[in-house]
Order: C-alpha cells, then sequence, then structure tokens
C-alpha cells in the first residue's frame, strides 16, 4: 500500500483543499497516532484535523485516488452552509455551551467511547480463549478417537474388503 499512498501524496502535492500525509506511529508521531485514535496499521483517516473519521475503502492507487477527488470542506462551525438543518442546530447548541461544559461533554464521550473498545477487546480475548479451549477437547478427542483402535478398525476394513475374507 505504501507505493500507492506515496503516488497518492505526490498526486495531491499542494492541493487547496486536500492534504494527502502520513505519520510514524512508532516512532515520532506516535503521541499523535494516540489522540487521534489510530489502534493498527496502516490507518487511514481522513476529514477535519478535530474530528478525523476512519477510511473504510480500498487501499489501491485507483479507489484511495477515487476517495481523494471526492474530498473538499465538511459541515463545521467554519463551513455552516454545508451542513443541513439538523447539524447546524447541533452546532448552535453545542456553540451556547460553555468551554468547561464542551470539555466536560468531550471527556465523557471519549470515556464511553474507550469502554465500548474495552468491552469489545474483552469480548474478543473470551472468544479465543474459547476457541482455544474448544480446539484442544476437539484435537483430543480425536486422537482419543484414534487410540480406540479407529486406525486399526479402518485397516481391517479395507483388508476384508480386498481379500473378501475375514479369516486370518
Amino acid at each position: 500500500m505504501k507505493p500507492d499512498w506515496d503516488k497518492l501524496a505526490t498526486a495531491f502535492k499542494g492541493h487547496a483543499t486536500t492534504l494527502i500525509a502520513d505519520v510514524d506511529c512508532t516512532a515520532g508521531g506516535k503521541d499523535l497516532c494516540e489522540m487521534i485514535g489510530v489502534r493498527g496499521y496502516p490507518t487511514i483517516k481522513y476529514g477535519d484535523p478535530s474530528d478525523l473519521q476512519d477510511f473504510k475503502g480500498g487501499r489501491d492507487l485507483a479507489a484511495l485516488t477515487t476517495f481523494a477527488e471526492g474530498l473538499g470542506p465538511q459541515c463545521s462551525p467554519a463551513n455552516i452552509d454545508l451542513c443541513d438543518d439538523e447539524k447546524k442546530a447541533q452546532i448552535k447548541e453545542f456553540m451556547s455551551l460553555s468551554q468547561a461544559k464542551r470539555d466536560e461533554m468531550i471527556k465523557e464521550k471519549e470515556a464511553e467511547a474507550a469502554k465500548v473498545e474495552s468491552d469489545f477487546k474483552t469480548f474478543v480475548d473470551g472468544l479465543q480463549k474459547s476457541y482455544t479451549e474448544a480446539n484442544e477437547k476437539k484435537d483430543k478427542d480425536i486422537e482419543a478417537l484414534k487410540s480406540s483402535g479407529l486406525g486399526l478398525l479402518k485397516s481391517v476394513h479395507a483388508h476384508v474388503k480386498k481379500t473378501g475374507s475375514s479369516e486370518l
């Protein structure tokens, strides 16, 4: 994906409204990546820098180019004319709140998101444990079946079928 990403960045270099950039989340960009919620690599984000969204589209040059060409200003306080009535009302409501209240609400919502992530991780860990236990049980049960004479039974069956006789 990196070569296609680099080609995309070159194609959009100097673009008036679209920035294509990358950050090394394992080195100097680690704090930024944590702040914007990067959880795996590679992660593609887009949108308002204060509210980046996860990109879920294709990762080849054609798909990335098509998506990037469709980017532009989005509904926000700075681009209120791009908002529908519902978003305009929500922006107005948020703007009427004090800085402290907005900070409090952001912290609450981020805590809720962190809990959702934590609950999901706990769920996945439980699934992994159940899978491992079930796989180990299956392996033991199959080994027990084989040890109970399944292989010898198959050998006798094949011998009788081949020779037509059940005599030794």
